[in-house]
């Protein structure tokens, strides 16, 4: 999707580029690693394009990190305290969800808490990534409904419903419903 000068895509992009060249990968390198276009990556790292969730979703696994850590930039100072004033949204552009990061940046947990908003009729699709292995999830609902596909078949959450599942299998959520439902993700690294 096309960028309207948002200065958060701009700082997603300088963040892949920081991941990228700390790893001493090429565009190419990534591109391949990935499955995204060498174009779109160049693209995303100029600020021009606003990568999806399922696109973010990608890079990540290939730089080796999570989404919550690829939102976690230029932490100087960090403290065991996230105010909600100053927890990063971000909001995807194909579907609509609004994601906020709700843990403390740069405290070096292996825990990152986020809250979502997930709108009516919206659905996320993430491909099997097997470079997530060992990051779990818990989603947590709070209140709507929430259908989660995974390999070993569907779930139909419900308000106060929650569901541990890893990361690195293909999985989507939909929201078939009228109302946006409303749902927490505690993600776990345990991989060394």
């Amino acid at each position: 999707m096309e960028n309207v000068n948002d200065p958060l895509e701009h700082a997603i992009g300088e963040r892949v580029r920081q991941l990228r060249t700390e790893q001493a990968l090429t565009l190419d390198d990534l591109a391949t690693r990935s499955g995204v276009s060498r174009a779109m990556i160049s693209r995303i790292e100029r600020g021009e394009a606003s990568p999806t969730a399922q696109l973010l979703a990608k890079l990540c696994s290939a730089l080796g990190t999570t989404l919550s850590a690829l939102f976690a930039f230029d932490v100087k100072d960090s403290s065991p305290i996230a105010r909600r004033a100053e927890q990063r949204l971000w909001r995807d552009p194909e579907s609509g969800y609004l994601r906020r990061s709700v843990s403390p940046e740069g405290v070096g947990s292996p825990v990152d808490i986020v809250e979502v908003e997930f709108p009516p009729r919206a659905r996320v699709v993430f491909e099997r990534q097997p470079a997530d292995r060992g990051i779990s999830q818990h989603l947590w609902l709070f209140s709507g409904r929430l259908e989660l596909t995974m390999e070993d078949g569907s779930h139909l959450l419900e308000a106060g419903d929650c569901l541990f599942m890893g990361v690195e299998e293909a999985h989507v959520f939909h929201n078939p419903y009228d109302e946006p439902a409303h749902y927490a993700v505690i993600l776990c690294r345990t991989k060394v």
